[in-house]
């Protein structure tokens, strides 16, 4: 009895409930450095309230929460089948967006794309970036056990990826990278031939090279954010170099955000200052939300840095657990390859914070405050879950490892 009452408790948790508590706990602590940081927007930026830029985050948590449920009622094999639709109307967006596209929040780059009639703005970008990962995930399950020709690869993986890759370029570079990346990554987890990848990854360089050169020489590419690019690189390579001149007016103002972003780190030291403490927070761009892993380091410490990072490792390590359950083949590559973006933009957004790569704009998972990245790492979450509600079903269904591809093959 008690055990038939536990079960009918955790029912509405449908999936891994291990899962489901660390994607409960990281959210409910986002709502504390948020409230904090935000204190930046208020105050600097005269951009709403602290109050009204809370609010508006556990709206967006619970919207998110919403729908990672509402995903987990439908068969992720019909999500699978209607990928390639939604991937179109995506495309037709970022096309839409490269015309008509706003920037909020004084933003250089027109990626938001505002809903007519209404005050709602979004990325497409993003909901382009899952589209084409759930896209080729199908497409690399469906006969996967024949030989594809060249053509096809060409036209149904390759061409994809790289008009994505382009018309995302443009205004939000250091997305368009992970677009290549993260494709390159469900390629080889997707088991196609070692030379299609090779090739496709050469093809891939040279185009990025030409759109370099031609964008920093002519004029035929208008409103790109190339020279930006090149100037962050360039600052992080100086800040680096043992030759710099630390005393440069210049070079100090180039690396301002970093600067904060590491005297925040290390103000924080081992407990950190306490929540709302965080004496930096005014002085650090973008605190609520590419830099909100350094406000909580100063307020939480070493100790709130290492908590958080083992959650996101617990996430990490049942997703991986569910991908290796999972018998149907596109159940496991889609939830190996969401969570490797999960894990890509975990990793870029600490790696900013932290000085180990060039600053770019790259949310904190489930934290940072914006509504189109948090509701996309809810949708991601949402199919995982999804999955992983499966895979008893699957067991009970006598689908189980010792099955071939072809026999557990669900959408082919």
């Amino acid at each position: 009895m008690e055990e038939q009452y536990t079960e009918n408790r955790f029912e509405f948790l449908k999936g891994d409930k291990v899962l489901w508590m660390v994607i409960l706990v990281i959210s409910i602590f986002s709502i504390f450095p948020v409230y904090s940081a935000s204190s930046n927007l208020e105050y600097i930026v005269n951009n709403g309230t602290t109050t009204g830029h809370v609010i508006k985050h556990m709206f967006f948590v619970l919207l998110g929460l919403g729908i990672m449920r509402l995903v987990g009622a439908v068969k992720y094999e019909y999500i699978g089948k209607l990928s390639s639709i939604l991937l179109g109307l995506m495309i037709i967006l970022l096309v839409v967006t490269m015309f008509t596209g706003q920037t909020i929040d004084g933003a250089s780059a027109s990626r938001w794309l505002k809903i007519p009639g209404t005050p709602i703005s979004f990325q497409p970008s993003s909901f382009a970036f899952l589209m084409l990962i759930i896209y080729l995930c199908r497409y690399l399950t469906k006969k996967i056990t024949r030989e594809r020709l060249p053509i096809e690869n060409i036209m149904y993986i390759f061409g994809p990826i790289l008009l994505v890759f382009v018309l995302v370029a443009k205004d939000n570079g250091s997305t368009a990278l992970m677009i290549l990346m993260v494709s390159v990554v469900v390629l080889i987890i997707g088991q196609l031939h070692w030379k299609y990848i090779a090739g496709f990854i050469s093809a891939s360089f040279v185009a990025i090279v030409l759109f370099l050169l031609i964008a920093l020489n002519t004029n035929m590419i208008g409103g790109n954010r190339v020279h930006t690019w090149m100037s962050r690189i360039e600052t992080f390579t100086s800040s680096k170099a043992k030759t710099a001149d630390v005393d440069d007016e210049s070079v100090k103002a180039k690396n301002y955000q970093v600067m904060q972003a590491k005297a925040a780190i290390v103000h924080g030291g081992i407990t950190g200052m306490g929540p709302g403490k965080s004496a930096l927070k005014q002085m650090l761009p973008q605190s609520a939300s590419d830099f909100i892993f350094a406000v909580i380091v100063e307020e939480y410490g070493l100790i709130g840095a290492a908590f958080l990072i083992s959650l996101y490792l617990i996430m990490m390590i049942r997703i991986v657990m569910i991908a290796s359950k999972m018998p149907a083949f596109f159940g496991s590559l889609l939830v190996l390859s969401l969570g490797v973006m999960i894990f890509i933009q975990l990793a870029v957004n600490i790696a900013v914070a932290v000085n180990l790569i060039p600053v770019t704009g790259q949310p904190l998972p489930l934290i940072s405050y914006g509504g189109t990245s948090m509701l996309v790492t809810y949708l991601q979450l949402g199919i995982i879950l999804n999955i992983s509600s499966r895979i008893q079903i699957y067991d009970e269904e006598g689908m189980g490892k010792k099955q071939s591809i072809a026999e557990i093959n669900d959408i082919a």
